[in-house]
Protein backbone atom coordinates (compact mmCIF):
# COMPACT_ATOMS: atom_id res chain seq x y z
CA UNK A 1 0.00 0.00 0.00
CA UNK A 2 2.68 2.54 0.93
CA UNK A 3 4.94 1.49 -2.25
CA UNK A 4 2.02 2.70 -4.45
CA UNK A 5 1.11 5.52 -2.42
CA UNK A 6 4.79 7.09 -2.59
CA UNK A 7 5.30 6.11 -6.50
CA UNK A 8 2.04 7.60 -7.04
CA UNK A 9 2.65 10.98 -5.48
CA UNK A 10 5.93 11.11 -7.27
CA UNK A 11 4.56 10.84 -10.63
CA UNK A 12 1.81 13.47 -9.32
CA UNK A 13 4.92 15.17 -8.36
CA UNK A 14 6.80 15.09 -11.84
CA UNK A 15 3.43 15.68 -13.83
CA UNK A 16 2.98 18.83 -11.56
CA UNK A 17 6.57 20.14 -12.96
CA UNK A 18 5.97 19.14 -16.11
CA UNK A 19 2.70 21.42 -16.20
CA UNK A 20 4.04 24.22 -14.39
CA UNK A 21 7.54 24.10 -17.21
CA UNK A 22 5.33 24.81 -19.74
CA UNK A 23 2.35 26.84 -18.11
CA UNK A 24 3.58 28.56 -15.23
CA UNK A 25 4.44 31.70 -16.14
CA UNK A 26 0.72 31.50 -17.31
CA UNK A 27 -2.62 32.74 -15.73
CA UNK A 28 -2.57 28.85 -13.89
CA UNK A 29 0.60 29.01 -12.53
CA UNK A 30 -0.69 30.13 -9.45
CA UNK A 31 -3.11 27.72 -9.16
CA UNK A 32 -0.51 24.75 -10.72
CA UNK A 33 2.03 25.63 -8.03
CA UNK A 34 -0.74 25.00 -5.50
CA UNK A 35 -1.30 21.45 -6.33
CA UNK A 36 2.58 20.99 -6.73
CA UNK A 37 2.86 22.24 -2.89
CA UNK A 38 0.07 19.82 -1.92
CA UNK A 39 1.49 17.05 -3.89
CA UNK A 40 5.10 17.98 -2.46
CA UNK A 41 3.93 17.20 0.70
CA UNK A 42 1.88 13.95 0.32
CA UNK A 43 5.29 13.18 -1.60
CA UNK A 44 7.01 14.05 1.97
CA UNK A 45 4.92 12.51 4.03
CA UNK A 46 4.90 8.71 2.53
CA UNK A 47 8.47 8.65 1.88
CA UNK A 48 8.87 9.07 5.53
CA UNK A 49 6.57 6.19 6.06
CA UNK A 50 8.06 3.63 3.76
CA UNK A 51 11.57 4.58 5.32
CA UNK A 52 10.02 3.81 8.76
CA UNK A 53 8.23 1.37 8.02
CA UNK A 54 11.03 -0.02 5.68
CA UNK A 55 8.99 -0.71 2.47
CA UNK A 56 10.92 -1.08 -0.72
CA UNK A 57 9.78 1.43 -2.87
CA UNK A 58 9.03 0.81 -6.75
CA UNK A 59 11.92 -0.29 -8.94
CA UNK A 60 9.81 1.78 -11.41
CA UNK A 61 10.30 4.94 -10.18
CA UNK A 62 13.22 6.44 -12.98
CA UNK A 63 10.25 5.11 -14.85
CA UNK A 64 7.98 7.05 -13.43
CA UNK A 65 10.45 10.01 -12.82
CA UNK A 66 10.09 10.09 -17.11
CA UNK A 67 6.12 9.26 -17.69
CA UNK A 68 5.25 12.07 -14.84
CA UNK A 69 7.22 15.25 -16.58
CA UNK A 70 6.17 13.69 -20.09
CA UNK A 71 2.62 13.51 -19.14
CA UNK A 72 2.72 16.51 -17.75
CA UNK A 73 4.42 18.75 -20.17
CA UNK A 74 2.53 17.03 -22.94
CA UNK A 75 -0.65 17.78 -21.85
CA UNK A 76 -0.12 21.53 -20.88
CA UNK A 77 1.62 21.28 -24.86
CA UNK A 78 -2.35 20.73 -25.92
CA UNK A 79 -2.98 23.88 -23.78
CA UNK A 80 -3.94 24.71 -20.36
CA UNK A 81 -7.53 23.27 -20.80
CA UNK A 82 -5.64 20.07 -21.64
CA UNK A 83 -3.29 20.12 -18.62
CA UNK A 84 -6.40 20.70 -16.34
CA UNK A 85 -7.77 17.54 -18.02
CA UNK A 86 -4.83 15.76 -17.17
CA UNK A 87 -5.56 16.36 -13.57
CA UNK A 88 -9.25 15.62 -13.50
CA UNK A 89 -8.38 12.43 -14.77
CA UNK A 90 -5.85 11.44 -12.31
CA UNK A 91 -7.20 12.56 -9.64
CA UNK A 92 -10.74 10.47 -10.11
CA UNK A 93 -8.87 7.72 -10.71
CA UNK A 94 -6.59 7.92 -7.12
CA UNK A 95 -10.17 8.93 -5.28
CA UNK A 96 -10.74 5.70 -6.13
CA UNK A 97 -7.72 4.18 -5.16
CA UNK A 98 -7.47 5.84 -1.71
CA UNK A 99 -10.82 5.27 -0.97
CA UNK A 100 -10.52 1.20 -1.84
CA UNK A 101 -7.05 1.82 0.38
CA UNK A 102 -9.07 3.47 3.73
CA UNK A 103 -11.87 1.09 3.79
CA UNK A 104 -9.57 -1.82 3.64
CA UNK A 105 -7.53 -0.31 6.62
CA UNK A 106 -8.85 -1.47 9.98
CA UNK A 107 -8.65 0.50 13.24
CA UNK A 108 -4.61 -0.89 13.90
CA UNK A 109 -4.13 1.45 11.00
CA UNK A 110 -6.27 4.31 12.24
CA UNK A 111 -3.28 7.30 11.73
CA UNK A 112 -2.41 5.95 7.95
CA UNK A 113 -6.39 5.59 7.25
CA UNK A 114 -6.67 9.26 8.37
CA UNK A 115 -3.67 10.48 6.41
CA UNK A 116 -5.05 8.74 3.18
CA UNK A 117 -8.20 10.61 3.67
CA UNK A 118 -6.85 13.55 4.22
CA UNK A 119 -4.78 12.97 0.59
CA UNK A 120 -8.11 12.11 -0.32
CA UNK A 121 -10.03 15.08 -0.08
CA UNK A 122 -7.03 17.24 -1.46
CA UNK A 123 -6.92 15.16 -4.64
CA UNK A 124 -10.85 16.07 -5.09
CA UNK A 125 -9.73 19.11 -4.42
CA UNK A 126 -7.46 19.55 -7.62
CA UNK A 127 -10.08 17.76 -9.73
CA UNK A 128 -12.78 20.61 -8.91
CA UNK A 129 -10.11 23.30 -9.50
CA UNK A 130 -9.31 21.18 -12.85
CA UNK A 131 -13.05 21.39 -13.57
CA UNK A 132 -13.28 24.97 -12.72
CA UNK A 133 -10.67 26.08 -15.19
CA UNK A 134 -12.26 24.10 -17.93
CA UNK A 135 -11.02 20.85 -17.91
CA UNK A 136 -13.83 19.27 -19.96
CA UNK A 137 -13.90 21.65 -22.57
CA UNK A 138 -9.85 20.45 -23.92
CA UNK A 139 -9.72 19.16 -27.33
CA UNK A 140 -11.11 15.41 -26.97
CA UNK A 141 -11.22 15.70 -23.59
CA UNK A 142 -13.39 11.98 -23.35
CA UNK A 143 -10.50 10.46 -25.55
CA UNK A 144 -7.74 11.87 -23.23
CA UNK A 145 -9.18 11.72 -20.23
CA UNK A 146 -9.58 8.04 -20.86
CA UNK A 147 -5.94 7.66 -21.95
CA UNK A 148 -4.75 9.20 -18.78
CA UNK A 149 -7.17 7.21 -16.24
CA UNK A 150 -6.25 4.02 -18.21
CA UNK A 151 -2.30 5.00 -17.72
CA UNK A 152 -2.78 6.16 -14.31
CA UNK A 153 -4.63 2.44 -13.28
CA UNK A 154 -1.72 0.28 -15.66
CA UNK A 155 0.86 2.69 -13.11
CA UNK A 156 -0.75 1.75 -9.40
CA UNK A 157 -0.55 -1.82 -11.52
CA UNK A 158 2.90 -1.95 -11.97
CA UNK A 159 3.57 -0.52 -8.62
CA UNK A 160 1.46 -2.97 -6.55
CA UNK A 161 3.96 -5.63 -7.98
CA UNK A 162 6.77 -4.13 -8.59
Amino acid sequence: MLRVDHAGEYGAKRIYEGQIAILGKGPNGPVLKHMADQEAHHLATFEKMVADRRVRPTVLQPLWHVAGFALGAGTALLGEKAAMACTVAVEEVIDEHYQAQRDALGPEEEALRDTIEEFRLEELEHRDIGLQHGAEQAPAYPLLSATVKRASKLAIWLSERI
